[in-house]
C-alpha cells in the first residue's frame, strides 16, 4: 500500500487521481486491442479515435470557433518562443510584456528572428505585479503583441488582457489552461505546455487562428517548425507525443464530466481564498504577490521578513518549513531556485482538501515557531 502525497509542484504537476486510475486500469490492455496507449500506432484506427476526441472535447471545453486549429506539438512551452516569430513575424518587429523569466526568455529568444520591443514591464519590482497595459506604446508595424497570461514563477495573472490596439495578441497560457473560461476570440495564438495544468510532460497545446497559417513563414524555418505542416497533417506530421494525448484526453473528459470551466473557475476561486486568507492574516508568512496581481493557480510566499529580521534565520525557517511540510506529506513546496521562499501549485487536479491540509500545517508551524 501507499499514501498519495499533496503534490504542490509546480510542474510536472498533480493530475486527477481518477484519470490515473483509469490509465493504470488501461495500461496493458486499451479499449480490447491487447496494447498499451505507448504501444499502439500512432495511425491506427484506435489512435485516431483519441487524438480525435481529445481535440473535440478540447473545443467543448474552450468553445474553441472553427477558424481556429487545435494543435498537439511536440517540444514543450518553449519551443514556441521560436515558433511563433517564425511563423507569424512578417514585419520582423513584435511587442513584449515582461512579466516574468518565461516571457523574458520569450523575448530573447524573439530577438534571434527580429526586431522585438518590450512595451511593459514588471521587472522593476521583481515581476511581483502586471502593469497597466491599458495604454501601451505599440508600434504601427509590430507584428504580435506577447503575454505569459500567468507567470508560474512569480505567481502573477492578467486579469485583464493587454490592449494590443488591433495588433495580433499571442499568449503563454501553460500555468493557467483550462482553469477558468477562456474567450479565444481575443488570441491570434494561444499555447500551453501541458505539464502544469493537464498532462505529462513533454507536449504542447497550440490553438491557432487559421488566417495565421500560411506558407509565408521566416526563411530557413525548419519543416516541424512550420504551423502549416501540423495543422495539414492533423499533428501527425511525425509521430506525436501519443500517450501525452492520450492523458490530455482523460483531463479534458473528467473537466466535462465536473462541470466544465465555469465550475472549474469557482473551485479554483475557492481554494486559492483558502489559502490567500491565511497569507493575510499570518504574522509568520507572507504573499509576495499585489493583491491585485495575484494568480489563482501559484501562490509564492516567504517567511515575513518584517518579522523574522535577519537573513540568515529567516532562511532557515523557510528550510525548516520546506523539510517539515515534506515530512507530513506536503510536497514540492521549495519556491523557484531564482526567488526561494516557498511557492503552492494549487492546480485544478489539488483538491480543496489538499489547499486546507497545507494551511493547517501552516497554522501549526507558525503557532511552533513564532
Amino acid at each position: 500500500m501507499y499514501n498519495r502525497v499533496y503534490n504542490f509542484s509546480a510542474g510536472p504537476a498533480v493530475l486527477p487521481e481518477e484519470v490515473l486510475k483509469e490509465a493504470q486500469d488501461e495500461m496493458l490492455n486499451y479499449n480490447n486491442t491487447g496494447m498499451s496507449v505507448m504501444e499502439m500506432s500512432h495511425r491506427s484506427k484506435a489512435f485516431e479515435t483519441i487524438i480525435n476526441e481529445a481535440e473535440a472535447d478540447l473545443r467543448k471545453l474552450l468553445n474553441i470557433p472553427d477558424n481556429y486549429k487545435v494543435l498537439f506539438l511536440q517540444g514543450g512551452a518553449s519551443q514556441q518562443f521560436a515558433m511563433i516569430p517564425m511563423n507569424i513575424m512578417k514585419n520582423r518587429k513584435a511587442d513584449y510584456i515582461i512579466t516574468g523569466q518565461w516571457a523574458k526568455k520569450a523575448y530573447q529568444e524573439g530577438q534571434i528572428f527580429g526586431d522585438c520591443k518590450a512595451v511593459a514591464s514588471s521587472a522593476d519590482k521583481t515581476f511581483t505585479y502586471i502593469p497597466d497595459c491599458s495604454d501601451l506604446d505599440i508600434r504601427e508595424d509590430a507584428d504580435y503583441v506577447y503575454i505569459c497570461e500567468n507567470n508560474t514563477i512569480y505567481g502573477t495573472k492578467f486579469h485583464q488582457l493587454p490592449n494590443t490596439k488591433g495588433k495580433i495578441l499571442v499568449a503563454d497560457q501553460s500555468s493557467c489552461f483550462l482553469s477558468e473560461p477562456v474567450d479565444v476570440t481575443k488570441y491570434g495564438i494561444l499555447y500551453a505546455g501541458v505539464q502544469k495544468n493537464v498532462g505529462p510532460a513533454g507536449m504542447v497545446i497550440v490553438i491557432i487562428r487559421e488566417d495565421l497559417i500560411t506558407e509565408d513563414v521566416l526563411p530557413y524555418t525548419p519543416t516541424m517548425l512550420k504551423y502549416k505542416i501540423h495543422a495539414d497533417n492533423k499533428s501527425l506530421y511525425n509521430t506525436p507525443p501519443a500517450y501525452g494525448i492520450y492523458i490530455c484526453g482523460k483531463v479534458f473528459k473528467w473537466l466535462l464530466k465536473t462541470g466544465g470551466l465555469e465550475a472549474r473557475k469557482k473551485i479554483n476561486e475557492e481554494k486559492a481564498a483558502i489559502l490567500y486568507d491565511y497569507l493575510d492574516q499570518s504574522k509568520l508568512f507572507v504573499g509576495t504577490v499585489e493583491k491585485a496581481s495575484r494568480s489563482l493557480m501559484n501562490v509564492p510566499f516567504i517567511v515575513n521578513p518584517e518579522v523574522v529580521t535577519d537573513k540568515e534565520k529567516k532562511d532557515a525557517l523557510e528550510a525548516k518549513f520546506v523539510s517539515e511540510a515534506k515530512k507530513a506529506g506536503f510536497e514540492n513546496l521549495k519556491g523557484h531556485r531564482t526567488v526561494g521562499g516557498m511557492r503552492a501549485s494549487i492546480y485544478n487536479a489539488m483538491p480543496i482538501d489538499g489547499v486546507k491540509a497545507l494551511v493547517k500545517f501552516m497554522a501549526e508551524f507558525e503557532a511552533q515557531n513564532m
